[in-house]
């Protein structure tokens, strides 16, 4: 009975060192923490504490953060070239990475839209502050091709696109003021580099 007695009183001041020594509490929060190599189960419980302290990341950037237009940038020898730019909006950071979607549309309904992804530039992680600013290569031809009408428009008139930024689903609507796309609607678009 007096070595269990002994044996209790060892592993209970084992325990109430161990909790002054290695865990803060109100009543010890000035004491200065040992600078020894915690044990395993000491070291979990510092990871788990670290990781809540973390700054949360930023969302991506959805329709709902972003505006968008889309500026002519060339023209030559029936090819048109242009920006789609996309503006953070929101008053928190966003991120984007990758392609948009893009589909041409008029009061009618879609219009013949064959989205090509190219590779320059390809896809980079871009966090955009407020106000931030991320464009995305396009290029379409307005010559004819194929069946197409050699008279008049190619396809009918787009008055809008409905583009869907990277990994979300919910298209933002930006005004097309740039005419017919030939070749069945073909557009060639980057992904998103910062502007």
């Amino acid at each position: 009975m007096t070595r269990r007695l002994i044996a209790s009183g060892l592993v209970l001041t084992a325990l109430v060192s161990v909790t002054a020594c290695g865990t803060r509490t109100p009543d010890n929060a000035s004491q200065t923490l040992p600078t020894s190599t915690p044990s395993s189960s000491a070291s979990s419980t510092a990871t788990a504490v670290d990781t809540g302290a973390a700054a949360p990341a930023a969302k991506r950037c959805d329709s709902s953060a972003l505006k968008g237009q889309v500026d002519p940038t060339d023209a030559g020898a029936g090819n048109r070239y242009g920006k789609f730019v996309v503006t953070n909006a929101s008053t928190a950071p966003c991120t984007l990475n990758g392609y948009s979607g893009f589909q041409l549309e008029n009061a009618s309904g879609a219009v013949p839209t064959k989205l090509e992804r190219k590779a320059d530039p390809g896809p980079a992680a871009l966090t955009l502050a407020p106000g931030g600013k991320a464009s995305a290569n396009l290029h379409w031809g307005v010559v004819p091709s194929g069946n197409e009408p050699v008279e008049g428009p190619c396809q009918p008139e787009p008055s809008k696109a409905a583009a869907i930024p990277p990994d979300e689903t919910v298209p933002l609507s930006v005004p097309w003021t740039l005419g017919p796309v030939c070749s069945g609607g073909r557009i060639e678009i980057s992904a998103f580099y910062a502007s």
